[in-house]
């Protein structure tokens, strides 16, 4: 969520060593004591949930039936084409380099009876791919291509003839390689991306074998025998190591976690919703986007509406943030008690036109400076409602429920209840987004107080309420969009950035359009 300025915010602890009296009638403040809402320790930090990005790239997962996500997102064929460079060094990383084969096998060559072969391991010193593809496989995942791949590589052999024994080294070179790998996608039980070698194919036609070491003419005299089931070998193996290593990507997914926990408080659900539905040429990606509590699940009384994405090969990536994210996030906090902070006169500007002294209040409460003199005062905000947000094409709308709550510090450091006010405000924004760094700008639309409980007597309420929205206006408008304008770091992995990224305000969502850029 937004912060929209120091009126509405998380609770800060009451200075060490004072207390707060309440007397008849008792404030609002201390009934909800009373009811165990006292606000934590510590405000709600603004960590965000990392990573978004490597579920985006590797599920795409349309809602599960009679549920919509609060987050959706879609890769387009771009963002593949982009990211088949990248895919390419991946599969020439996973492959060049030494690999156990454990190859067991025998021959019998005319007139010399049974050859008996071993090849413990090979290593694969050159794989060069030039012509390659990528795009959606329908209903499954993604598919790799690659043609007139060349591949050189060595392993160690031993063979045994009758009673004799030999060893040494062979080197294969393999040109026109053809290997396509389809990459399944899909979701498990715990809402976590899940991936499996959904097809593998390896074949090359043109192979060069040369021994060398031992006896390695006789060998190589061998050669024109062996060529079929050596490529037939090689071949196969060249899917196994793929399949290794898409089942280690498989375990390492079942570890992750998707609702991260992000300050004291609030945790999220990015879990996934339902099935992948992958076309030819997107692949949409849906996320629950449910904040909830940390102590306690309270069942929201939001539920997200359906968000239809726009159909385009550009950008690489869009991603739609709903209004029932903020409107959940601002659920927990308000239910949590966290919605709440005290204010001295040391938070305040020196020219802001209300200072917490009762000589400065006393103007809207004669009776307040008659009964304590120039005291200090503090006033305790806290959310009496929940704050909505709705989000429409012109502007992000917010609504704040406020109530303050006025004390005089006395002398002993006690606090005694002066008044009791219910303020509400209506608020509207415009995120602005440059580089990888979300920002905005807010306007304070109306404002307005009323009286609840007043131990000095009745205050001028509508001239409080226009003294209070003009130092709003001068004071607490510019220093939230300050704030704002500097913008928060939006989580990328690293070496990924945002590039040209554009937002747009929409009937219930707010989308996000961006192409990627990775720099190692």
């Amino acid at each position: 969520m937004t912060e929209m300025g120091p009126a509405m915010g998380p609770a800060s602890p009451a200075p060490g060593g004072t207390a707060t009296a309440c007397h008849a009638p008792r404030s609002r403040s201390c009934r909800r004591a009373e009811e165990g809402l006292s606000a934590p320790g510590r405000p709600p930090s603004g960590a965000a949930p990392a990573l978004l990005c490597l579920l985006l790239l590797l599920a795409a997962c349309s809602p599960a039936t009679g549920s919509s996500p609060g987050i959706k997102g879609r890769v387009t064929q771009r963002a593949l084409e982009y990211g088949r460079h990248f895919g390419l060094e991946l599969l020439r990383s996973l492959l060049q380099k030494e690999h156990e084969l454990n190859l067991q096998g025998s021959y019998r060559p005319p007139f010399l009876g049974e050859l008996q072969y071993t090849v413990p391991r090979i290593h694969i010193h050159e794989l060069q791919m030039n012509d390659s593809s990528v795009d959606f496989a329908e209903d499954v995942g993604v598919r790799l291509a690659v043609q007139g791949a060349r591949i050189q590589l060595s392993a160690d052999w031993g063979a045994q003839l009758g009673t004799f024994q030999d060893s040494g080294v062979v080197r294969l070179r393999v040109g026109d390689l053809a290997v396509a790998v389809v990459l399944g996608l899909s979701v498990d039980k715990g809402g976590r991306p899940a991936v499996w070698a959904a097809g593998c194919d390896a074949h090359g036609t043109d192979l060069h074998v040369e021994f060398h070491r031992g006896q390695s003419w006789l060998y190589n005299l061998l050669v024109p025998l062996l060529r079929r089931t050596l490529r037939q070998q090689l071949n196969k193996q060249l899917c196994v190591e793929l399949q290794k290593s898409i089942s280690r990507l498989e375990a390492s997914l079942k570890r992750m976690r998707v609702s991260p926990q992000l300050d004291p408080f609030a945790a999220i659900d990015l879990s996934l919703l339902g099935r992948p539905a992958i076309t030819a040429e997107h692949g949409d990606v849906s996320l629950k986007g449910e904040f909830f509590g940390v102590d306690r699940r309270w069942q929201s009384p939001f539920s997200p509406k359906p968000v239809g994405l726009p159909k385009a090969r550009e950008p690489m990536l869009l991603l739609a943030v709903t209004e029932f994210v903020a409107n959940s996030a601002a659920f927990v906090y308000f239910t949590a008690g966290a919605l709440r902070r005290n204010i001295s006169g040391e938070a305040l500007p020196r020219r802001f036109p209300l200072q917490l002294r009762t000589k400065s209040l006393g103007v809207f409460s004669p009776q307040l400076q008659e009964h304590f003199p120039d005291l200090p005062m503090e006033l305790h905000l806290s959310a009496r409602r929940q704050p909505l947000l709705s989000c429409r094409p012109d502007a992000l709308h917010g609504t704040l429920f406020g109530s303050a709550e006025a004390f005089v510090v006395l002398p002993n450091a006690t606090r005694v209840p002066a008044f009791l006010l219910d303020i509400d405000a209506n608020v509207t924004g415009k995120p602005t987004i440059t580089g990888n760094r979300l920002g905005g700008t807010v306007r304070l639309t109306s404002l307005s107080v009323a009286q609840v409980t007043s131990q000095v007597g009745p205050l001028q309420v509508k001239k409080l309420e226009n003294v209070l929205k003009f130092g709003l206006w001068l004071f607490g408008v510019p220093w939230a969009n300050k704030r704002l304008r500097s913008g928060v770091a939006l989580p990328t992995p690293r070496g990924l950035s945002l590039e040209h990224p554009r937002l747009s305000l929409h009937e219930g969502f707010m989308l996000l359009a961006t192409d990627l850029r990775y720099e190692p």
